[in-house]
């Protein structure tokens, strides 16, 4: 009896202390804090695929600050000198246009706008600095421009490397044509006139030629090895991209502009396009990685992204390389497992 009582005793002072237990802020926080780590799990998981996630994905496993960072660069040291190089050596109306594009594209308005383009206005000087030797060496520098955004596609498809030789020549081709766009772009504004309605007609029309440009660059760039229809996504959506880059540009650039120009001097400017071209880049690769996602999509999404195409690579294509899991801070044990099982 005294052995059946004292189990009751300590029957009744486990319920109490389980009771206890259960009301105790300590266990209430831990269970709270596992239940907030399995809905951010959900969340990250829903997200991861979704097809903004997955673009995500593709952007960290091409290293996007990197290339970015790597991209701007390239752009400044040899594409855009190519740009003020041939500007110089056109007649001055075609002068006129691409000065009038860049400094749309940059946002640039203003007091900014007058010193910037008494900056790029001394053609005399520069033909006589450059020469003919000089533009056409310039034009082979820039080629480094045009190699480090073919990587940039290359990488974002998951292309095999090859084709060097004709690489150069379609990135010589594709300067000489982009510098003929911004041209054209310009001509095109300026024959508009001013005006709210002109400016959205400047707008509408800069965006689907951007489109197009784009499109045939991803073309050029992927070595005509993906079909052209399934990389009109990708031209759109890098067109939209820098069509709102370069509506919002005028509400820093030209004071960004002003300010390192009275600190630093014409290396203000510098300074300033540094950091316009760094965000161009960005808006290019979100563009291309977007699209590749899409085109990939298996549902209604990526069915209409492909335009009916059946295939995205052409016939004699060499397939698309593996994902690239040492991009996405997978252990190089796990990753090497991984390869020697095929996976």
């Amino acid at each position: 009896m005294a052995d059946l009582s004292r189990a009751s005793v300590l029957g009744q002072i486990a319920c109490l202390y389980g009771h206890v237990a259960a009301r105790s802020p300590l266990v209430n926080s831990n269970s709270s804090s596992r239940r907030d780590d399995t809905v951010v799990r959900q969340l990250a998981d829903r997200f991861g695929s979704s097809l903004l996630g997955q673009a995500w994905e593709r952007m960290l496993e091409i290293e996007f600050i990197d290339r970015g960072i790597a991209l701007a660069g390239k752009a400044f040291v040899s594409f855009f000198p190519l740009v003020i190089v041939v500007a110089a050596f056109v007649p001055e109306s075609v002068r006129t246009s691409i000065i009038t594009t860049l400094v749309h594209r940059l946002g640039i308005v203003g007091e900014a706008r007058q010193q910037v383009r008494s900056a790029l206005a001394s053609a005399n000087d520069i033909r006589r600095a450059t020469g003919a030797l000089g533009l056409v060496l310039t034009f082979l520098f820039a080629s480094s421009f045009t190699t480090a955004l073919q990587r940039v596609f290359l990488r974002t498809w998951r292309r095999p490397p090859g084709g060097a030789v004709y690489s150069y020549v379609r990135g010589i081709s594709w300067l000489a044509g982009f510098i003929a766009y911004l041209a054209l772009a310009g001509a095109v504004r300026s024959a508009l006139g001013g005006g709210s309605i002109a400016e959205i007609e400047a707008i509408i029309l800069i965006l689907v030629s951007g489109a197009l440009v784009w499109s045939v660059t991803a073309w050029l760039m992927l070595r005509c090895e993906v079909r052209f229809r399934v990389l009109i996504p990708t031209g759109v959506l890098i067109s939209s991209l820098m069509g709102a880059y370069a509506l919002v540009a005028p509400m820093w650039m030209p004071s960004q502009i002003t300010s390192n120009l009275h600190q630093f001097g014409m290396f203000g400017i510098t300074l300033a396009l540094i950091t316009w071209l760094s965000g161009a880049s960005l808006c290019i690769m979100a563009g291309t990685c977007l699209g590749v996602v899409l085109v990939e999509d298996d549902g209604s999404m990526g069915r209409l992204s492909r335009l009916r195409a059946t295939t995205l690579l052409v016939d004699e294509a060499r397939p698309c390389l593996p994902e690239n899991r040492r991009r996405r801070g997978i252990p190089e044990s796990l990753v090497a497992s991984l390869e020697r099982e095929g996976l």
